[in-house]
């Protein structure tokens, strides 16, 4: 359960949160404050350097030197971009940073989140938070900042001018900041919504279209292309009116704030040219005035605009967050079991899916003992694969207890008790590496080549991996898509004899092959299940015959359990299954 779930955070607890990431790169971040607060105090030298050149020549004096002006203006200019330069690079940098770290924070919890979270969530909204949510908030962390800091110190530097040159005119400038802010404080709130509501939408963009990439042969096949770019169109065509919401939103923002100010700047200067025909000013207080009021309108700009910016990153920054508030998978096990011996008892068990109300399982009891290859056998839906899934704790039974050596599995650490099960699926998991790191994957990586090799051999897989462009060190493609089924389906059970695991999982572990490939990985399994606890998971019955046990599964229950040739005697569900993939297997051509 997300921690998101129990309170809102705030826009302030968010902020502060996402500054703790700038926390290990303070250095480099004091170096960027430091270049704002510079850049601010350097605005007013401008302004200031216009009242001594107009008040000199008005006066009929000479200012100084005819090259010291130009020369000040660009010596100015230049300081200003050397100083931004240098403010940009630090602040870019520390950005940067923390999206690297956010990213890894995600990734992290990704890879550590319990199995019913991948059940309910699509893949293309979780790749959309780590990809595109967590960029949005680099803008907050930093940029914001940034913005924020310099511009508002820019403020401050040239209203301190305007005050000391007159304080009054100075008063009516400002006079103008609570109807603006009232007005960006508004703006904020409604882009927050907008905001929350187009990560969702960049979600669902995601989603559709890594299911149409996923899925092309499917779409080619049953002509569904037609359909899938309806469904794109309609989820492209709300994120474009979200889009477009946050944009007029954000929008009117700046208008506001400029129209507003105009209003002040044309009160000035009527002002100011009253007191100038008066004498009560001079030409180059009153165009040093103006030049510093109209370097105003541009931080204030971005200071209004900085809202839709900041409620964009605050929505990034809250959707990144709720990830990395997952709660990891519940490990509440404190035993360590160095080399289990293989003794599995399932006790009651029983087990519904989040969401539904009928029980996948219901009251399970089996034993297996030291060494035994137990087949799980039914029909679609009976509970077979869920039964094999509670072992390695992708799921936790609602009652009873799996018992391995003796021990329930949930007091048993989760990495030593998966450390201890191998697992071969029907759906074959290959990585787009080279076939020797597909094999001696995760914890098994300091595998020498020899021991790759030797299970490559006992798969039957040695041979075609020879024949591949660079052999060991081929790439495999995206899950495998470089190679055939039967292929994946070895390399597959290669990585399960190389982990040499006292506990075997087998769900349809020679489906893809061939008759020719059948026959010698069904040799090399047999050899590996030796002395080792094997629960296979079958369909093709005629890959079990030798099974020490059969148990049949009906809607979650134990309907029949026995050798081959007892539940062939016993002619009920099995020996029915079995004539009719006999009667199949006669039949086909």
């Amino acid at each position: 359960m997300s921690l998101e779930a129990t309170a809102t955070p705030t826009s302030r607890e968010i902020y502060l949160r996402l500054l703790g990431y700038v926390r290990p790169y303070w250095r480099v971040f004091v170096v960027g404050i430091l270049g704002m607060m510079l850049t601010a105090a350097a605005e007013p030298l401008f302004p200031a350097l216009m009242k001594p050149l107009l008040d000199g020549h008005q006066k009929g004096a000479t200012p100084g030197p005819f090259w010291f002006y130009p020369l000040a203006i660009v010596g100015i200019f230049l300081l200003r971009g050397v100083l931004g330069f240098v403010t940009n690079y630090a602040m870019a940098w520390v950005a940067n940073r923390v999206v690297m770290d956010l990213r890894m924070a995600m990734f992290r919890r990704l890879v550590r989140l319990p199995t019913p979270y991948y059940d309910d969530r699509s893949s293309g909204a979780l790749i959309s938070k780590v990809a595109w949510d967590v960029m949005g908030v680099s803008s907050t962390a930093t940029t914001v900042l940034t913005v924020a800091v310099r511009d508002s110190l820019t403020l401050v530097a040239l209203l301190s001018w305007m005050i000391w040159l007159n304080w009054k005119l100075a008063l009516i400038s400002v006079a103008m900041a609570p109807l603006i802010a009232f007005a960006a404080k508004n703006v904020s709130r409604r882009l927050r919504g907008l905001a929350r509501t187009a990560q969702q939408a960049m979600g669902d963009v995601t989603h559709v279209l890594e299911e149409a990439i996923e899925c092309h042969k499917v779409v080619k096949i049953f002509g569904g292309q037609d359909y899938e770019t309806g469904r794109f169109e309609k989820v492209n065509a709300a994120q474009r009116a979200n889009a477009m919401r946050m944009t007029i939103a954000a929008g009117l923002s700046g208008p506001l704030t400029q129209t507003m100010a105009s209003v002040a700047l044309g009160v000035v200067i009527a002002i100011t040219l009253w007191q100038v025909e008066r004498g009560e000013t001079t030409l180059g207080s009153f165009v040093s005035f103006i030049t510093a009021m109209l370097m105003l309108l541009a931080p204030m700009k971005r200071l209004t605009d900085l809202s839709g910016t900041l409620q964009r990153g605050l929505a990034a920054a809250e959707s990144v967050f709720e990830l990395i508030d997952e709660a990891a998978e519940h490990d509440a096990g404190s035993i360590d079991l160095a080399a289990a011996k293989g003794e599995l008892a399932i006790e009651d068990v029983a087990f519904s899916y989040a969401g539904t109300k009928r029980e996948a399982l219901a009251g399970i009891s089996l034993a297996v003992r030291q060494g035994e290859m137990v087949a799980l056998v039914g029909a679609s839906g009976s509970g077979k694969t869920t039964l094999a899934n509670l072992v390695p704790r992708f799921y936790h039974p609602d009652r009873g207890r799996i018992l391995l050596d003796g021990v329930d599995i949930e007091t048993i650490r989760l990495d030593s008790l998966r450390a201890n099960v191998a697992l071969v699926s029907q759906d074959v998991v290959l990585f787009n590496d080279t076939v020797a790191a597909n094999i001696a994957y995760g914890t098994m990586g300091a595998a020498g080549r020899a021991e790759i090799e030797a299970a490559a051999r006992a798969a039957h897989a040695h041979e075609f991996i020879l024949a591949m462009p660079q052999g060991y060190d081929t790439q495999v493609g995206e899950n495998g898509v470089k190679l055939s089924g039967g292929q994946r389906q070895r390399l597959a059970i290669a990585r399960a004899l190389l982990k040499n695991a006292p506990v075997l999982i087998l769900d349809e572990a020679t489906s893809a092959l061939d008759t020719e490939s059948e026959r010698h990985v069904q040799a090399a399994l047999e050899t590996l299940m030796q002395n080792r606890t094997t629960l296979v998971i079958a369909h093709r019955l005629s890959t079990i015959e030798r099974a020490d046990a059969i148990v049949v599964l009906q809607a979650g229950r134990i309907a029949e359990r026995g050798t081959h040739a007892e539940l062939l005697a016993a002619n009920g569900i099995y020996a029915q299954l079995y004539r009719m993939q006999f009667t199949e297997t006669a039949i086909a051509p």
